[in-house]
């Protein structure tokens, strides 16, 4: 295969790549423009046709998506979700502090599709860069026509605002981030109703991912057939994958979906360091189940790694080495996500404190001889089974770990029974 050309971190190494001026200069807006020459339904069956799916883990069909707002809705809104959360995945922050105005462009079109005047950013409340790119940004657009009224003379009108979050990872969650957005507390909420049916204030709205709104002017300026063209045949176009842990080059890689975890690895992160080997790999961010060495000749697609027993997710890649002890990173996944819990429904309240409780006591040696039969049942009785994603996510590392590395977990306990 010949070497992959950057499409979505084309700019993001230019010299003021930030600004409007470096954006125009390398066709930035060209893709506004052809979009308002379509008509809207036109561009969400080019979307459509392109097999975009959703960036933000969840991994959606996008045309689809925008399809699902009801068409004669008096009001529609349009929340651009940048409130990237999971650890190990760190690519919506390289857009928006590097390249905003491709996120902003998109935004502009998927609004015009879904006849949305009415556009909400919400961003991280740790991403201080960020939000300063993003008002920035949105501020150039307008002075430059890109937004406000009659955009570029086309009749259509869009504002779009900045509002950040307080650092809460659950508010990464869509629905979540719709109520913080309210002014509530960012609590997800129970679905259905999905937010294309009842979002923001009652009202039909789509919540996309930044990378996901990156993919689509490149859509439009060169067309479904050639977006399609990249991937896999369930997977379409190009991924950023976030590659962190014990590699030589952590960073951001683009390629195109179904390149191999291998190659990925070995090539572009230049592979573990020290020269040691690979002892596991978490491959989608820490809500993914966790894969061997001997997995990571898995293609990086969302069918294929369903196959394989894990999932796509944000497409963040943590590796780890022979020295790696696996019972501390299943406690400290689970930390996290205890700590980041909303705490509304008790599965994951109650049951994620639990498991947290077990694996600490079985990491400082302190664990008892039924622990892994009673973490493998409160997992099962969490995932699954609650509001949102978050309680399965945080479930999903202790089975893996579990399933994969159980002797090190008895081998721990085992150490503390001679005691």
């Amino acid at each position: 295969m010949a070497e992959w050309e950057p499409v979505l971190l084309a700019n993001v190494h230019r010299p003021n790549s930030e600004k409007i001026g470096t954006y125009l200069a390398h066709g930035g807006y060209q893709a506004l423009r052809k979009a308002l020459s379509m008509s809207p339904e036109a561009v969400v069956a080019e979307v459509k046709a392109s097999g975009l799916r959703g960036r933000g883990g969840a991994g959606f069909p996008t045309g689809v998506k925008w399809g699902f707002l009801p068409p004669d809705a008096p009001v529609k809104y349009l929340a651009v979700n940048t409130d990237e959360g999971e650890p190990g995945t760190f690519k919506d922050r390289l857009i928006v502090e590097r390249d905003p105005h491709a996120i902003l462009e998109g935004v502009i079109i998927a609004a015009y599709a879904i006849g949305a005047h009415r556009a909400f950013v919400y961003i991280r409340g740790e991403f201080f860069l960020g939000v300063k790119r993003w008002i920035k940004a949105i501020a150039d657009a307008y002075q430059h026509g890109f937004l406000g009224k009659d955009i570029l003379g086309s009749g259509f009108d869009l504002d779009v605002s900045v509002h950040r979050g307080a650092g809460a990872y659950i508010c990464g969650e869509e629905t979540a981030m719709l109520e913080s957005l309210e002014g509530k507390r960012g609590q997800p909420r129970l679905k259905p109703p999905y937010p294309a049916q009842v979002g923001l204030w009652g009202r039909p709205t789509i919540v996309q991912n930044v990378e996901t709104l990156a993919n689509v002017p490149h859509i439009i300026l060169r067309g479904a057939a050639w977006y399609a063209s990249i991937g896999t045949e369930q997977s379409k176009g190009p991924k950023i994958f976030c590659v962190s842990g014990h590699v030589n080059r952590p960073g951001n890689y683009e390629l195109p979906l179904g390149t191999p975890l291998r190659e990925i690895i070995e090539k572009y992160a230049g592979g573990v360091r020290y020269g040691r080997h690979i002892k596991a790999v978490i491959p989608g961010g820490v809500s993914t189940p966790m894969l061997t060495a001997r997995q990571i000749d898995v293609p990086m697609a969302f069918e294929t790694l369903a196959a394989a027993g894990s999932a796509l997710g944000t497409g963040a890649v943590i590796v780890m080495d022979e020295t790696t002890d696996m019972v501390e990173v299943a406690r400290r996944i689970t930390d996290f996500f205890v700590h980041e819990s909303c705490g509304a429904c008790v599965p994951c309240r109650l049951g994620g404190f639990r498991m947290l409780e077990r694996l600490e006591a079985i990491a400082r040696g302190r664990g008892r001889p039924d622990d892994l039969a009673k973490l493998e049942s409160l997992a099962r009785g969490i995932s699954g089974l609650t509001f949102c994603p978050l309680g399965t996510g945080m479930c999903e590392p202790v089975l893996s770990g579990l399933a994969l590395y159980r002797d090190e977990f008895v081998a721990r306990l085992n150490t503390a029974a001679k005691r």
